[in-house]
């Protein structure tokens, strides 16, 4: 079985970059390639022309072009350099390791443990972590104080086990709050509570109570640790993406009182070795793009390619991972086309014509579509080909899997075209459910999610997600209730299927203020859910590695809709792509 331990194979040999990372190895179809003749934007039949420019002005365009066509990273200067940086990493890896180990205290191991997981460096240490986690879950915290009890908790509740929130019971006072006047205490204890699962009574007071703390705390704050507050009010630390904010980490690690130079210099190599590989995934999905969209001129109105990596790259950024960014890219994309040509291009009789093509997987009756339409669906197909072919002999049945779970979003998304024209609102938030966390694509997603990892993803994991379990229809649910809350006023300008909000209005009779608190209320119980499946220990036989994206998904959907549609308004997203992916590299000593 293959783990992420490492930084990549991909390195170590030139051309660089040019083998797939960990000694993955696929064959490539031509089709990823700019094989299939283009239909030019003057073939498109008058109508659908027209409808292109009308849906097109209600999302920004994208601001990337081709930039990440054939981008040439300064780092990337010779195989040799490489060669020295992955030596250097091997090195260092081996030191750290040792430091682990080596902690003389339990808070010491902690406080490592948290650095090397802010800093995206987790995964070359999985084996160090778990040895870790596993002596000190049973340790005596009497005598630890809040802080340190909080961060015990958080990370060990992150590894899925199943520790008692009764250790806080002790910093209770008579008044019902906590014992703490830290801002660092408080803000380990907030973040530790949004680990809680339902009937963890005390955790909701802590969070409650944390928050109004630090609400009041922040006016009078500055610095690094008024920036954490800040970001973990927005977001809370086990629902943040670490790779969206690693490289900001960098930074403040190097700062720290307590900073490990050893830990520095690999946090920093790490990052510049993971951005030559993103840079290099970019550039194939790109050409894969490039021959659907922007030759073709299909019907997308938000042309969202690198924001998809991104949203990607949130779900697994390690490099053995790379086949699964992108497949899992290319799944978004087609999602996101489907999407945008369900709700905002397709007439009705357009989309009950193309539900029948995709659930019968033939394009030979899709002759009365426009010529974009028809050409989107053969790419879809071709799409599904090359996927098949990125796969070895023994891991293509997973791709009836794939297929099954687009046909259940194209069918759920003809339903709703039938509910709008119909002017149907669903009765209840929970009927409106049933559908809506099906056509919000996480299903389809978490499948996808597998089907590009190695072998740890088995069949039974296939049968599973594929089931729509709990923990799926938790991450599905969250998605959906965020995109709604942020989503419904531009919502309101077009005909649009109805939201949750509109349900729970119509369901309670209740205004649209009193609505949106009681879907955000929904959204926490929600995560509750999420995380007690998380715990449940039914789903150990899938293993920690591919619950983890499962994990991401609902991460990136906090991220992605956080105050703003940041995915359809891809300028919020401009700063975090170019850190990521075109900033410069950090310099090191090699």
């Amino acid at each position: 079985m293959r783990t992420c331990n490492y930084i990549s194979a991909a390195v170590a040999s030139p051309p660089p970059l040019r083998q797939w990372p960990g000694g993955i190895s696929w064959r490539r179809s031509s089709r990823l390639q700019c094989s299939a003749t283009p239909t030019r934007h003057g073939d498109l039949d008058k109508k659908g022309d027209n409808r292109l420019r009308q849906t097109t002005g209600i999302f920004q365009p994208s601001i990337w072009g081709d930039v990440f066509l054939d981008y040439s990273n300064p780092a990337a200067a010779s195989s040799q350099q490489q060669i020295q940086m992955q030596e250097r990493v091997d090195k260092l890896r081996e030191e750290v390791a040792k430091m682990i180990v080596s902690s003389t205290t339990t808070s010491s191991r902690l406080h490592l443990i948290d650095a090397l997981e802010r800093l995206c460096l987790d995964h070359l240490f999985e084996q160090e972590i778990s040895a870790t986690l596993a002596q000190i879950e049973t340790a005596d915290v009497t005598d630890w104080d809040l802080g340190t009890v909080a961060l015990w908790f958080c990370l060990l509740r992150k590894h899925r086990y199943t520790v008692s929130p009764d250790v806080f019971v002790r910093f209770k006072d008579k008044e019902g709050g906590f014992l703490v006047d830290s801002p660092k205490d408080l803000l380990n204890l907030y973040n530790a509570a949004h680990m809680r699962t339902h009937g963890d009574i005390i955790l909701n007071e802590a969070i409650l109570y944390s928050q109004r703390r630090l609400d009041t705390m922040i006016p009078y704050m500055e610095g690094s640790l008024a920036r954490e507050i800040k970001s973990a009010l927005e977001i809370p630390l086990p629902r943040r993406v670490r790779i969206y904010e690693f490289k900001y980490y960098i930074s403040a690690y190097e700062k720290d009182a307590t900073v490990h130079e050893k830990v520095l210099q690999l946090a920093k190599l790490n990052s510049n070795i993971m951005q030559l590989h993103h840079q290099h995934e970019l550039d194939i999905i790109s050409r894969w793009w490039k021959d659907i969209h922007i030759e073709s001129k299909l019907p997308f109105v938000r042309d969202r390619l690198v924001e998809c990596y991104l949203w990607i790259l949130g779900v697994y950024y390690e490099p053995c991972y790379s086949r699964g960014r992108i497949i899992l890219t290319m799944i978004t994309a087609i999602v996101t086309l489907l999407d945008d040509t369900y709700d905002s291009y397709a007439t009705p009789e357009e989309c009950e014509l193309f539900t029948k093509c995709m659930e019968s997987w033939d394009s030979m009756e899709a002759h009365d579509l426009p010529e974009c339409m028809k050409f989107g669906l053969e790419k879809i197909f071709d799409s599904y080909g090359t996927i098949e072919n990125m796969l070895h002999q023994e891991e293509k049945y997973r791709m009836p899997y794939l297929r099954q779970s687009i046909k259940d979003l194209v069918r759920s998304y003809n339903m709703e075209v039938k509910m709008l024209q119909a002017g149907y609102i669903p009765k209840s938030t929970e009927e409106h459910l049933k559908l809506s966390m099906i056509t919000v694509g996480y299903p389809i997603l978490s499948c996808a999610s597998f089907v590009g990892m190695h072998d740890i993803a088995t069949k039974d994991c296939f049968d599973w997600v594929s089931s729509v379990p709990k923990m799926v229809e938790a991450l599905s649910v969250i998605l959906r209730l965020v995109d709604d809350l942020v989503s419904y006023e531009r919502e309101q300008l077009i005909p649009h299927v109805a939201s949750t909000i509109d349900s729970y209005m119509k369901e309670h009779n209740v205004s649209i203020e009193i609505a949106r608190g009681q879907i955000h209320v929904l959204k926490e119980e929600s995560w509750k859910d999420f995380n007690s499946e998380w715990l449940n220990r039914d789903n150990n036989a899938y293993g920690r590695q591919v619950l983890e994206r499962l994990f991401n998904l609902a991460r990136t959907a906090e991220f992605m809709y956080n105050k703003e549609e940041n995915f359809t308004k891809c300028h919020n997203l401009k700063d975090t792509i170019h850190s990521l992916l075109l900033a410069e590299p950090f310099k090191v000593p090699i």
